[in-house]
Parts: structure tokens; sequence; C-alpha cells
């Protein structure tokens, strides 16, 4: 197990270049389980969970290549339909392939899924959607049994507690491209990497419209084809990146972004007082002498993500004033309270909210990462803090960021990366 060390106090200077998106490249890569053809996805991060996708694809009998950047995945006629616990138990996005299965083969066993500990996340959700398209479904042993002579396409509300779900509509979305005649997915997420799955889909023979709104209808076809795509730039690995900046004081160009797809986090970084320029494929930062304290609330799309709150957190946690942050996605989400309080933030988490009064500086510490934004926030913590810091449990970092922690040393931050003791 390995550990980042970080000299807290330097500034960062240049330009770095975003990562393909993670969320958008596992289920792609799912929706290669609905064709017999050749699948191509290019830009592919360097990612832990990538790689558990990948080693779920093979275990199932497809071929699947990465060099570098880019997978090729070749169905070879593979017969299997279960995803077995020891790889699904450790992502929960490897659930999306429950929809892909029951489409191509009329069954699918698959395990209950895992990933970050940030409170309950059912699949409720996913079932019901299957369900709506005439799966027969049961949990049984810790594994999702489905069957389904034939899928058949109908209306399905897939409204949850909190708002829409992503890895849901793309399930569900998947499902209904085989099935017999329209579906139509109400309430469905409207998140850029739903929209990019449906692109794909669209690619191979899919019938689909009103992707990226919240009412998406897709007419069923016999077959799907293969596919080419470039997946889109990671928005929250480029969100991780500005207020990497912001928290150091720093000027920096993020290239290969899309602007278009922040503007919750940009805005909420004006408000905070740092001066952000957009241009094409670009987003530059310049952080004022004093910042300003900022209330957010996380939402679904186009709200302020929830996979940000954790490192807008941390500046703020050093921002004077007091900030009020909402979590209405996931509302457990905040174990990484403690953990800043170990660097000296001053954090009262009341329910749902953190109030979040800001201090002079952090100071170095030893902390503990418990899923994958809390350990961002930590190594954000951990840049402008004085002193030295020891972000243990860095795996949870690998499952979705490429390689930051040398582009962050190459900006110019003094960051190693260690064996645990």
């Amino acid at each position: 197990m390995e550990k980042l060390i970080i000299r807290g106090g330097r500034a960062l200077k240049g330009t770095v270049k975003v990562s393909g998106s993670k969320n958008s490249t596992l289920p792609i890569l799912a929706a290669a389980l609905l064709t017999d053809d050749l699948c191509v996805l290019e830009g592919v991060p360097n990612l832990r969970d990538v790689t558990t996708m990948i080693r779920i694809l093979r275990n199932m009998g497809l071929k699947v290549v990465q060099e570098g950047g880019r997978v090729t995945v070749e169905p070879n006629g593979y017969k299997a339909w279960e995803a077995p616990y020891r790889l699904v138990s450790t992502m929960r996005a490897s659930f999306c392939v429950l929809g892909p299965l029951l489409a191509k083969h009329g069954q699918a066993k698959v395990s209950l899924p895992g990933g970050c500990v940030i409170g309950p996340r059912p699949v409720d959700l996913h079932l019901k959607g299957l369900r709506a398209l005439g799966a027969g479904l049961k949990v049984e042993g810790g594994y999702v049994l489905a069957r389904a002579r034939e899928l058949k396409g109908s209306t399905i509300y897939l409204g949850g507690a909190f708002g829409s779900s992503v890895l849901a509509t793309a399930n569900v979305m998947m499902a209904a491209c085989l099935a017999r005649g329209r579906a139509v997915i109400e309430n469905a997420a409207c998140e850029p990497e739903v929209v990019d799955l449906a692109e794909v889909l669209i690619k191979m023979g899919a019938r689909i419209q009103g992707h990226g709104t919240p009412v998406v209808t897709v007419e069923g076809v016999r077959r799907l084809n293969g596919f080419t795509h470039r997946v889109i730039p990671d928005r929250i690995e480029a969100g991780t990146l500005l207020v990497a900046a912001a928290v150091t004081g720093s000027e920096l160009l993020v290239q290969g972004a899309r602007p278009e797809q922040m503007g919750a986090v940009i805005d909420k970084l004006r408000e905070a007082g740092i001066e952000v320029t957009l241009s094409d494929g670009a987003i530059r930062v310049r952080p004022k002498r004093t910042l300003r304290p900022v209330d957010v609330t996380t939402l679904p799309y186009p709200g302020f993500p929830t996979d940000m709150q954790a490192q807008l957190m941390a500046l703020m946690c050093q921002t004077p004033g007091i900030s009020v942050i909402t979590e209405k996605i996931y509302p457990d989400r905040f174990m990484h309270v403690a953990e800043l309080g170990r660097m000296g933030a001053q954090v009262k988490l009341e329910g749902a909210c953190a109030i979040v009064q800001g201090v002079k500086r952090l100071s170095g510490a030893p902390v503990m990462a418990s899923d994958l934004r809390a350990s961002a926030a930590l190594v954000l913590a951990g840049l402008a803090a004085r002193g030295t810091s020891e972000v243990a449990r860095i795996y949870h970092l690998d499952r979705g960021y490429d390689r930051v922690d040398v582009k962050l040393t190459q900006l110019g931050a003094d960051i190693q990366r260690a064996k645990m003791d």
C-alpha cells in the first residue's frame, strides 16, 4: 500500500492537460457487451477503475487490449453472462454491465456493487428500470439474477429520493437499445457522461433521442454494431485542478477541459473571488489575494456536482469567513471532515450540512483517505498546508485520477509517492 508525502506551501505554475473521463469510460466499455463487433475507445485514462472494468470484460471472454490511451474490445462471440463479486465489489460503476448482459443474452448474474464508502447508494432504480422493460429480477446470495425472454419498451420513471441516477440511466438506456418497441425514460440523468454514452450507442446503430434532457426516448433495434469513439475529458479532474490552483494562490492553465460542462463549478470559483478565463478547450485561473466564502448545494447536473464537494471544502477551509456546504446527493458524504480537522480545519456537521469556518492556514498532518474525492480533498489541503502531510490509502485516488501526483509535481508541487510503513 502506498501513500503521498506532500510538503505544502509551494505555488503551482504552468499548463496541465485533463485526462479522459472515468465516468464516461466505464459505461462505454460496458456497452461493448451489446455487440459482436470490434469496439475502439480512445482517450482512456490510466486508472484502477478502468483496469477493473477491463478485467470484468476479459473474465467474460472478451478480448481487450489496452495500449496507452487506446482500448480495443473484441467480443469474440462471448457467452458468459456473470460478473463476479471479487471484481464488482471493488467498483460501483461495474454494475452497469447488468443492462447490456441482460439485453444481449436474456439473462445476467451480477454481484451487488462496492466502491467508495460515502453512504447508502442502493441499486433500486436500476432494478426498477429493468423490471419495467420486462425483466424478472431477484437478489440472492449477494447477486442480482436477471432473466428476460424478450425486453419490451415502456415508460420508465427513474426518480429517486435524491434525484436522477447516472448509472441507472446508463443501465436502462443500454438495455432498451435491444428491446422491442419504444422505451421512454423519464427523470433521466442529464450529465455529460450520459450524453457521451448515448452518442456511442447512436454510433452503434441505436435510435436515441433526448439525451442530455430529463426525457430520453429509445427505439429498440435488432442488433448493434461496433464503434470508434474518443471519450470526453474528465470535468471532475478539471475542477480539481482548478481548485489546486486556487488553494495554492497559483495561476494555472487547464487544457482539454470543456467549460460548457463545468458551469456550476466555474460559477462558485468566481463567486469566491477567483478570476476564471475561458477559451475553446482551456480554462485559465488567476486567484486573487483575498478569497470570499461561498455557500453551495450539490445537485444533479447541471447543478454543483457532488464529486466536487470535498475539493471545494478544502478551499473553503482556508477562506476567511463562514461557508455552508449542503450535500443533497449523498447526505453522508462527509468522511473527509474528520481528516481535514486533523489539519486544523474548523468544520461542524449538522445533518446534510457542513458549516466551514475558514482558518488562516492548515497544518500538515498524517491523514487517511476514505474515498475517491475525499482523497483529492486531502491532497489539495496538503498542497496549501504549512509543513508536511502524509495521505494514506491513496489507492482511492488512483481509482479516479490519472497520475494526478505526477501532474501536480510537474506544476511545481512537492509530492513524493512512497510505500506505507
